[in-house]
């Protein structure tokens, strides 16, 4: 098993497990990102509260809308990226290990190449998987509306009455739903709505990686010269670093992912022209007029918290089972030498 396969495939179950942990978070920062109040409206939804009021009229199971399709995507998204991240990242070690031969460098991937690997894995992955994430980000922010009987009224004896007000209960909202919902609207084009800002955010992964294979350099140099002995990095120090290189990451790219969303958001075409974007540079221009910049940074704490935890858990997560799957294929191979007759 090659070694960009065995990264691929413990980036999936990284982000898989990071996405089961994480996902109410990102359905109510979803919901923060394209709330589309004017700068005059002072109110706005603390995540907590939010979190109170989706569970309240809608259940707990809105908090984990788009789950299943979120699921796949992850695994996509994680698998494409850290495959062609590690085939990447080999080309780049072996063109660096090319200029030490030539007496240019220490032979090491500087921090420039590691951010070319990172952006180019990251245009990769948004080609391949932009269509999950618009299916994703039209059921989190689905509002599922309450049939309940309100305070004063009556039920329902009358088994036709009831039939009727069965048939009006709006149809679930499922991911089959969502596609066709999607190509109706805009046809196939309409699944890469949000491209251009998320083509622009592989700066957040390339930060991200740079900043994280920066300070493991750092941290594995501080360890070599350790008089102990003890030259290992702990899941703990990965969970740390994951955690500080995502913070870093977010903070400078966060107004993207908020067009982003709100462009892959369900556009509602009649009513208030205000609320509808005709693309990112629409969006953007009519975020700043009407609710200010403040408009860019929505729930921008809800995504730090979000988003740190679950790159603290897929990094760790992915580095141990890299080496678990490094470590049973050096015991097979060790094996099967020794099955072997003389």
């Amino acid at each position: 098993m090659s070694d960009a396969l065995i990264n691929g495939l413990a980036g999936a179950g990284g982000g898989i497990i990071a996405q089961l942990i994480t996902y109410p978070l990102q359905t109510v920062n979803t919901r923060q990102q394209t709330e589309r109040d004017l700068k005059k409206e002072k109110r706005k939804h603390g995540t907590i509260e939010l979190l109170c009021q989706v569970v309240k009229h809608e259940g707990w199971g809105r908090l984990y809308g788009g789950l299943l399709p979120s699921l796949a995507g992850t695994a996509a998204s994680q698998g494409v990226y850290y495959y062609f991240y590690q085939i990447f990242r080999n080309k780049a070690e072996a063109a660096a290990i090319e200029r030490r031969k030539l007496g240019l460098g220490d032979g090491s991937v500087g921090m420039f190449s590691s951010l070319l690997v990172a952006a180019l894995s990251g245009c990769v992955n948004v080609l391949l998987t932009n269509p999950i994430w618009v299916v994703v980000t039209r059921m989190q922010t689905h509002i599922k509306t309450s049939k309940k009987p309100m305070a004063g009224q009556t039920l329902l004896r009358n088994p036709d009455e009831a039939i009727l007000a069965a048939a009006d209960e709006p149809p679930p909202y499922g991911t089959f739903h969502v596609v066709q919902e999607v190509y109706d609207e805009a046809g196939v084009l309409g699944f890469w709505k949000g491209v251009f800002p998320t083509l622009i955010m592989v700066s957040n992964p390339s930060m991200q990686f740079m900043l994280y294979e920066t300070m493991l350099k750092k941290l594995k140099q501080s360890r070599s010269l350790n008089k102990n002995g003890n030259t290992g990095i702990t899941a703990l120090e990965i969970f740390f670093l994951g955690a500080l290189a995502k913070l870093g990451a977010t903070v400078v790219t966060y107004p993207l992912l908020v067009v982003k969303s709100r462009l892959q958001a369900k556009q509602h075409t009649t009513g208030d022209k205000r609320h509808h974007y005709k693309g990112t540079l629409d969006a953007i221009l009519k975020m700043i007029h009407y609710e200010g910049f403040y408009g860019f940074y929505r729930g921008m704490s809800t995504k730090i918290v979000q988003s740190v935890l679950a790159a603290a858990v897929l990094f760790m997560v992915k580095e141990e089972l890299v080496r678990g799957a490094r470590f049973l294929l050096t015991k097979n191979a060790i094996n099967t030498v020794k099955s072997k007759p003389p």
